[in-house]
This record gives structure tokens, sequence and C-alpha cells, in this order.
């Protein structure tokens, strides 16, 4: 009803920063869940004093980070189609109508990243033995990698699920269903791996053990949260029906975000050449770069909560063409993102020390790690506006924007990473980690620059 009313009939947009901290603060909470999977296998990995076994877990991460978030569309998809569904049955009375839509999106979304996932495992022993050939893992760090992963790839499955679930609450807005789940992982990971590992003495095979238990009883927290959520049975939250499983709408969640994929796929592939950078540089420089990194993966989860704000206020201010207002969210989300960034390097700044000790007793890499840690205590400050434009053209819908921006990126980027690797070894890799996130916010600030100064807004979104 509300689509009927003028522009002008329309209650106003909340652009206070207060409005803005708001919306990101759940989200960067439940954010900050993800990456201690992988934060909590490294620390316990890079205390056995194995450099091999820590370059190993470097790349292995590196790999299913490549494989599993090449199939993220599965969150946008849910996300996006959950919010519509909700959307659309505001207006519809009854609750039975009311929760079918929903719970097929979610049984489709759970359907596809099932099919996607029995086939990833089916070809394990191909993508692992491929994927650690393209890294250049040595031989060492290549079979500590192998170990990890043949666990590991057990839970692939559970990992798109999760995909999923997040997407599915999100697009609900049941942020608190999002952080339990991910709590729940994170806390249920770090009990297993220690059980398995200084208990059981299982090693590498403990610390991917207790991570693939972890999620795959997430899977069943997120399952009876859904239950709940949609107040429905067990028996009916698994009965399906034919009908919202067509052709047409499999398939819709993968058209949805065609130009997000390939986004991502250059992104992942991008981190994944300064990953096969660092082996070609030996073991010691890709696990001191393994622990490094860490830093880029917790702080990106922070500051994507922020680029939720931006996304959600500028979808709300285009879908309404009041761009008055989106120019008002993209500087004031701009502040807050800026802000944030501002705060997390100062944390790092002051917590690397206490951080490089926790994650790694081995000498060497410790040494190497702390020679480079300022450039990993500058990556918020360095990285925040790629993640604040990109929450901004999200918002926007702008896949072709996102897509091309994306494609650009990779004709500057793998060149000059190249140049500056030859040039200056492990500096040169740093330095092609800034210029990967650096190019995202000028390529990207280019394109909103450009229609700030001509004022066509709308020709960043897609067609009706």
């Amino acid at each position: 009803m509300s689509s009927t009313l003028p522009p002008s009939a329309m209650p106003p947009i909340d652009t206070r920063y207060a409005r803005i901290i708001a919306i990101a603060l759940p989200v960067l909470l439940a954010n900050l869940a993800m990456p201690l999977q992988s934060v909590i296998d490294t620390a316990i990995v890079g205390n056995m004093n194995d450099t091999a076994k820590l370059a190993g877990m470097g790349l292995a991460i590196q790999l299913l980070s490549l494989i599993l978030v090449s199939f993220n569309f599965l969150q946008y998809a849910s996300s996006g189609l959950s919010a519509q569904a909700l959307g659309q049955l505001a207006n519809n009375s009854s609750s039975k109508q009311t929760q079918s839509p929903l719970l097929s999106i979610l049984q489709r979304a759970l359907l596809l990243a099932f099919m996607i996932g029995a086939v990833l495992l089916i070809a394990k022993p191909w993508l692992i033995d491929f994927g650690l050939q393209a890294l250049s893992a040595n031989p060492d760090s290549g079979r500590a990698a192998k170990t990890y992963l043949d666990v590991r790839f057990w839970g692939v499955i559970a990992e798109l699920m999760n995909f999923a679930f997040i997407g599915w609450f999100a697009g609900q807005g049941k942020t608190r269903y999002m952080l339990y789940q991910q709590g729940f992982i994170a806390l249920l990971n770090i009990i297993l791996t220690l059980f398995f590992v200084y208990v059981l003495q299982m090693g590498l095979v403990g610390v991917a053990l207790g991570t693939t238990i972890a999620f795959w009883l997430g899977v069943v927290l997120a399952l009876w949260l859904s239950r709940r959520h949609l107040q429905i049975s067990w028996r009916a939250l698994f009965n399906a029906n034919k009908d919202h499983f067509t052709k047409h709408k499999m398939l819709r969640l993968f058209s949805l975000n065609k130009d997000i994929f390939i986004r991502t796929l250059i992104l992942t592939l991008s981190f994944a050449w300064i990953t096969r950078l660092s082996a070609q540089s030996g073991d010691v420089i890709l696990a001191a770069n393994a622990i490094l990194l860490q830093v880029l993966s917790i702080s990106a989860f922070a500051l994507d909560g922020v680029a939720v704000s931006a996304e959600t206020l500028s979808g709300q201010a285009a879908g309404r063409r009041d761009w008055p207002h989106f120019r008002i969210i993209v500087k004031r989300t701009g502040v807050v993102s800026y802000g944030l960034a501002m705060m997390l390097s100062t944390i790092w700044w002051l917590a690397m020390p206490t951080y490089l000790d926790f994650m790694t007793n081995i000498e060497p890499v410790f040494a190497l790690a702390y020679d480079y840690h300022l450039y990993a205590v500058l990556l918020p400050l360095v990285g925040v506006g790629a993640y604040w434009l990109d929450g901004i053209f999200f918002g926007l819908t702008a896949g072709s924007v996102i897509r091309n921006a994306a494609l650009i990126l990779a004709l500057i980027f793998f060149p000059l990473s190249w140049l500056l690797y030859q040039q200056w070894d492990m500096t040169g890799i740093w330095l092609s980690v800034w210029c990967l996130l650096l190019l995202r916010l000028m390529i990207l600030g280019g394109f909103l620059y450009r229609a700030h100064q001509t004022g066509s807004y709308e020709k960043l979104q897609p067609e009706a």
C-alpha cells in the first residue's frame, strides 16, 4: 500500500547516525562469529611448532574460501527472496499463506546447497589436488593442507547450508537468530577442536574434525530456530510443496546473483593469487601471511556491519528515487565506516603483539609476522572504502556496475601485483593486498562520483 503513496506522503527515511549504528551493530556482532572458525583453527595449528602445518593451514583455508565463497549467492538470494516474500505477505492476513512462501524459499536454498555440496564432495580428490597445485603448495605444506581438507570437505554441505540460513534470517531482519547460530558454531568449534587436539592428540585431523562437526550441529540449531520462527512442526519443516520446486524457481537462485557471482569469484581469485605468491616464497612467508591476513578477515566482517546499514538505507532511498537523502546516506555511512576502521586499526595496533603470541609459537614465523604487522594493522583503514561502497552499490542493486568494477579490477590488479612481487617479494605481496583494496575503492568511487556529477543515479540501477 505504501508503494502507491507519493514520496511526500511516505515517512521520511531515518538517516540519523544512531539509526545507522542500530542497523549495523547486530550484523557486526553476528558477522564477527563467522571468521572465528578459521582464526581458531589457525591459532591451534600455529602453536603446534610446525611451520609446514601452519603454512598448509593457510593454503587449505584459502582453497576452501575460493570454493565456498563462489556459492555465497545462496546467502544473497535467500536474503533477497525472503525479504520480498515478507513484504508481499504483509498484506496477507492468512498465516498459512504467510508461512508457505518463506518456508519454500528456505527449502529451495537448502536443497540447492545440499546438491552443490554433494557434487563438491564427490569431486573432493580432484579439487584438492588441482587446488593445491594451482596455489603452488610446497611438498610438506601441501601434505598438511591435504590432511586438513580431507576431513573439512565432509562439512562443505553444512557450510553451504549455513549461507542459506544466514541469508534467510537476515532477509527477515532476524539478526538475533544469526547471532545465536554463528556464536554457537564458534563456541562449539573451540570446545571440540581443543578436545580432539589436546585430549585425543589428533593433530590436524582433530582441528578439521572439530570445525566440521560444529558446522553440522550449527545446521541442526538453525533448523530448530527456523521451525520456531515459522511456528510449524518438524514434519511441516521438511514437507515440501512440489509447486515451489519448479525449474524456474530453482534457477532464480542463480540468476538473481550472476553479477555478484562474477564479482565474488574475481575477489576470491585475487586473494588466492596472493596466497600463491606467498607459497612461492616459502613456508615461513606463507605461514606468517596466513596469520596476518586473518586481521583482514576479522576486520572485513566487522566493516560489513556498516556496509549492511549502507545497503539498507541507500536501497530505501533509491527505491523512492530520493536522491537528496541518498547523498546524505552515502556521506554518513562513510563517516561511520571510517570511524569504525580507525577504531579497528587502533585495537589491532595495541593488540598485535598479544595476537601474534596467541597465534603461533614458531619463532621465525612470529618474527616475520611482527616485522610486517603494521601492514596488517592498517588494513581496516586501507580497505574500509571498498566495503562501504560495496554496501552502497548493493543497495542500488547495481549488479552490472558491481560486475564491471570487478572486471576492471582484475585487469589492473593481476599484472600490477606480479610486478610488485617481482620487485619486492614479501613487501610486494603486502603492497598487492593494499592495492587490491584501494583499487576497489577507486573504481567504485569513480562510478559513484560520475553519477553524482551528472545527477544520473538512476543509470546505476537496472532497468525495471
